[in-house]
């Protein structure tokens, strides 16, 4: 990791929240409505129906698009190179890349609300940690009564060949930035997890296990989807008759209520039941706006903001906003056997993504 690039990049993001001595959020509202009307870009649709409730709540117009991480990088770099803002508020999934390409160049910055500083906890606070998903192993619970695998490493072995389905890690950055983060911060549970199962140590000409076990499903020609929605039908459909284990968001257990589905969290499954990815909130940097832009990034901080997303298992870092007690996943009961990211080496995720994708690629085989 390059320690000079996080110091750059710490060093942008320092002080802004503690600059301000007091905070008035009615003062704060009153000069937003003086501002013109604020987009919000989002990775999830969901932020239509947040930017609509904003602007009943408030009487400030705002109008949320879905865009996926690349485009949104993509509209803000091309915006702020022409000094013409269109997106007022970002939230960006892709942690590496706003890390390494927005903030650096001076596209957006990072705003802590004051008065929630004490209900987010300090790692989410540098840059904002608007929230975080979940991706999760899954499986057919009409197939099964509980999770047909214990450990991700039989997910590697003859039985399970073509049977896990999941998007591919050539078109989803944040399954190579997983494996990065597993092999930077826990690379030893996942070679413990080797020995619980085969009960010996892992030997390997690879630079580690994650590198091994990443290596060895690949070979073992998982079912590649361009979306979640393929991957959780192949494994919970209502009708479905094969046997697969997937590898799909959180927010698809609602296909459980939506379309009878029978999708099932992997909970038990050692040494992790899938992972978190946080999604960052900025605020671009030459928006007309900027009062309005702080009022929707306090507003989507609290329980009432964040509860769209929130009904489909996107936690909110406000310690205060829960999950819905009707959230269809289960997650906030399995949330200590999922893998955590971890800010700190982003820099380095978005450094190792090629080495990743390049390992998956040489190895993937149908």
């Amino acid at each position: 990791m390059a320690a000079s690039a996080l110091a750059l990049v710490a060093g942008l993001f320092a002080g802004e929240a503690g600059a301000q001595e007091k905070f008035d959020l009615n003062a704060l509202i009153e000069a937003a409505k003086k501002e013109p009307p604020i987009n919000v870009y989002s990775s999830t649709g969901k932020i239509v129906k947040q930017a609509e409730n904003f602007t009943k709540k408030y009487g400030i117009q705002a109008t949320g698009t879905k865009a996926n991480a690349a485009a949104q990088l993509e509209m803000v770099i091309r915006e702020g190179q022409a000094k013409n803002v269109q997106g007022d508020v970002i939230q960006i999934s892709d942690v590496p890349a706003g890390v390494a390409q927005l903030v650096p160049q001076g596209f957006v910055e990072s705003w802590l609300p004051p008065d929630l500083a004490d209900k987010i906890p300090a790692k989410y606070q540098n840059p904002l940690t608007i929230s975080n998903e979940a991706n999760v192993f899954a499986y057919n619970t009409q197939l099964n009564e509980s999770c047909p695998v214990k450990n991700i490493w039989e997910l590697t072995e003859v039985k399970w060949k073509g049977k896990v389905a999941m998007q591919d890690p050539l078109n989803k950055a944040s399954y190579v930035d997983w494996f990065n983060q597993m092999a930077t911060n826990a690379d030893d549970k996942v070679a413990a997890a080797y020995k619980e199962h085969y009960g010996k140590d892992l030997v390997t000409d690879e630079e580690g296990a994650t590198a091994a076990w990443v290596k060895a499903l690949a070979a073992n020609g998982p079912l590649l989807t361009d979306a979640d929605e393929a991957a959780a039908q192949a494994v919970g459909a209502p009708d479905q008759k094969e046997q697969f284990v997937g590898l799909i968001s959180s927010a698809k257990f609602r296909n459980n209520k939506d379309v009878g589905s029978k999708l099932g969290l992997c909970t038990g499954l050692k040494p992790f039941a899938g992972w978190m990815y946080p999604s960052l909130g900025f605020i671009a940097k030459g928006t007309d706006s900027p009062n309005a832009a702080k009022l929707f990034i306090h507003y989507l901080m609290t329980e009432e903001g964040i509860a769209p997303q929130a009904a489909d298992g996107k936690m909110s870092t406000n310690t205060d906003a829960k999950l819905p007690d009707d959230e269809p996943s289960g997650i906030g009961k399995a949330l200590d056997q999922i893998f955590t990211y971890d800010s700190a080496t982003a820099q380095d995720d978005w450094d190792a993504r090629q080495d990743w994708q390049d390992l998956w690629r040489v190895n993937y085989k149908k």
